[in-house]
């Protein structure tokens, strides 16, 4: 059944049929092998039931918030901090980027709309001071994966969603391995800017420079904290506090004087098609989930997977390298809204933590983001850029391995992951 409802999915994808369209098609080819009698009764029930929950209504929220946030001109704020931090520094401008996708992700929790909203900034401004265009193209895609890592996160939340584990935990366990990956890009862009000897632009900024940029930047600063410890303390649900931080910034703009009625409008109307987009998918996923679980494939995964229990860091590999493979070739909602009811049995059975599972899991389908050929990022940085998308998955790799690389210490060293939700258990 998984093997005829995977092919159906591939084919229809390649016949170019909208996502949601070849995913309910599949799920019709799933209902032949259990029964087709239940195709009218269970397929529009799963239909809605795979989107009927409060907590998704965190989703479209937050992506509204990110909107508002860029039309109320958040975004450069934050980008002139991140340039007076680092910018003097040699390869300063590759620094930036990495630091303005780290403060982006505090509202936004969108890879791909971390990308499109700091690509056509950043790659121009790299290729000036002497980048490569495939590098810097390669870095914009690679520095948003930060996005669904640090809190708010729209995979967390639909992980969080599907296993009913805490999104306040999940949102402070992402907080370090989004430091980490940070790190680790930044380290690689310092060794590219040291290789090929790209020169130091400016100096560093006075206390003054930086006292100033840091009050213009702190509405868009204290976003992401108003959104973690709201849900941590139980002050506000998920779905609330994407509420409250959307008029947040509402409040913000109108003050300042940047945010007009049709910016409002804009944003209102780009959070719906995105919001759509997504549910249609989560929907639609929904349908063959359950078809998976009425056949029992959990429960003959985890027997398949028996030898390997007594090793959590062997089945944690082995699940990332599933999740990795599937969200290669699949759309990334999709690939988590199948996978979490299969995979999660399997980890619990290992005595796996569902906490660090979430992240590990959120960070395997955020990779996938940037690795060929279905990687959403990297269309949006070659589109950007205006680089052949062949040759960004040329020389994207590089920036793959990097990832994998903080993947393999957050699975090998659990604390990076459950010491600060273990802080405020």
């Amino acid at each position: 059944m998984i093997i005829a409802i995977l092919l159906t999915f591939l084919v229809h994808v390649f016949l170019g049929l909208p996502l949601f369209l070849a995913l309910l098609s599949s799920a019709v080819v799933g209902f032949f092998f259990i029964d087709p009698a239940m195709i009218p009764r269970m397929m529009p029930q799963q239909f809605y039931g795979g989107i009927n929950a409060f907590s998704l209504m965190a989703i479209p929220l937050f992506i509204l918030a990110g909107n508002l946030m860029n039309a109320a001109g958040m975004t450069e704020q934050l980008m002139r901090l991140a340039r007076l931090l680092v910018g003097h520094l040699r390869g300063g401008i590759g620094h930036v980027n990495v630091l303005s996708s780290v403060f982006f992700a505090g509202v936004n929790g969108s890879a791909v709309a971390d990308t499109s909203a700091l690509g056509p900034l950043l790659v121009p401004a790299m290729r000036k001071e002497g980048y490569d265009k495939a590098f810097a193209a390669g870095l914009t895609a690679a520095s948003s994966l930060v996005g669904p890592i640090i809190p708010p996160s729209i995979f967390m939340i639909l992980y969080a969603s599907l296993t009913n584990v805490s999104v306040g935990s999940l949102f402070l366990a992402g907080v370090i391995p989004g430091f980490v990956i940070a790190a680790a890009f930044m380290a690689m862009n310092g060794w590219y800017a040291w290789r090929h000897q790209l020169p130091r632009n400016g100096r560093a900024p006075t206390m003054k420079e930086l006292g100033a940029a840091v009050v213009q930047a702190i509405p868009a600063l204290v976003a992401p904290v108003i959104i973690v410890l709201g849900i941590v303390m139980g002050l506000v649900t998920p779905t609330e506090s994407g509420g409250l931080i959307a008029l947040y910034v509402v409040i913000c703009g109108v003050l300042q004087r940047r945010l007009r009625l049709r910016d409002v409008w804009a944003s209102l109307t780009e959070t719906v098609r995105l919001t759509s987009a997504i549910f249609l998918i989560m929907a639609a996923s929904a349908t063959i989930s359950w078809q998976l679980s009425y056949a029992q494939v959990p429960a003959q995964l985890t027997t398949l997977f028996t030898p390997f229990l007594d090793s959590p860091l062997l089945i944690l590999l082995l699940l990332s390298l599933i999740i990795f493979t599937v969200g290669m070739f699949m759309e990334e909602v999709s690939a988590l809204m199948l996978l979490t009811p299969i995979l999660v049995p399997v980890a619990l059975a290992a005595g796996i933590d569902p906490v660090q599972l979430g992240v590990i899991v959120t960070l395997n389908i955020t990779i996938a983001l940037i690795t060929p050929p279905m990687g959403a990022c990297l269309h949006v940085a070659a589109a950007v850029s205006k680089l052949e998308i062949t040759a960004l998955f040329r020389s994207i790799w590089p920036f793959v391995l990097v990832a994998l690389g903080v993947l393999g210490l957050l699975i090998v060293f659990p604390p990076l992951t459950l010491w600060l939700p273990g802080l405020f258990a």
